[in-house]
C-alpha cells in the first residue's frame, strides 16, 4: 500500500535486477537502470539516517547546472549485492561525516547555544551546537545524535556507556 502511494508521487525503486553501480573510470560511483538510462558521479542520501540507515536510500546526480536530481531509491540496501553495498556505503560515508562521543568533559550554555568539550576516540574535540529540539535526535532506542551549527553529527550510541557524570553534564541541557 505505501509502495503504491509512493509510485503515484514519481519515487522509483531500484532493484537489485534493474540497477548497475559501479565505479567508473574517474573513480566516481555510477549507476546505470534498465541498461538503458546511465547516470555519472552518483550518490546516496539517507531518507531516514537514524531509524532506517539500511532502508530507502535515495540515489542522486546533479546535472550541469547544479541541479540535483533523484534517479530512485534503494528500499533495502542488503537485497542488493555485496559489491554494490559496499559502493553504497562508501558513499554514504563520504556523505555522512559522524562522530562518535566517548566522553564529555564539559557542556556550557550561552547565548543559546550549547558548547561542547568532549572526546571523539583518543582526541579531544569541541563543537557547538544551536539549543533546539531538532538538533539532539533520538539515535535507536537509547543514543543521541547532535547536530552541530555545521550539520556535522556527533553521536552517541548508548547513553548508559558514558560515565555518569558525562551523562549528567549531557542531561542538564538535552533532557528530550
Amino acid at each position: 500500500m505505501a509502495n503504491d502511494a509512493l509510485q503515484k508521487v514519481g519515487v522509483r525503486f531500484l532493484t537489485p535486477g534493474d540497477t548497475r553501480l559501479f565505479i567508473g573510470r574517474l573513480g566516481s560511483l555510477h549507476c546505470i537502470i534498465d541498461k538503458i538510462d546511465a547516470y555519472a558521479n552518483v550518490y546516496c542520501i539517507l531518507t531516514f539516517p537514524i531509524h532506517l540507515p539500511k532502508q530507502y536510500i535515495s540515489v542522486q546526480y546533479s546535472d550541469d547546472e547544479g541541479k540535483e536530481h533523484e534517479i530512485g531509491v534503494i528500499k533495502v540496501l542488503e537485497d542488493f549485492p555485496k559489491d554494490a553495498q559496499e559502493l553504497v556505503l562508501e558513499s554514504l560515508r563520504r556523505q555522512y561525516f559522524e562522530q562518535v562521543i566517548t566522553r564529555i568533559h564539559e557542556v556550557k550554555s550561552e547565548f543559546g547555544l550549547l558548547f561542547f568539550d568532549v572526546e571523539i576516540g583518543e582526541r579531544r574535540v569541541e563543537f557547538n551546537m544551536r539549543w533546539q529540539h531538532d538538533k539532539a535526535l533520538e539515535y535507536g532506542k537509547q543514543g543521541k545524535v547532535l547536530l552541530d551549527t555545521f550539520e556535522n553529527r556527533y553521536v552517541i550510541p548508548k547513553l548508559e556507556d558514558l560515565p555518569q557524570a558525562d551523562r549528567n553534564r549531557l542531561l542538564r541541557y538535552i533532557y528530550w
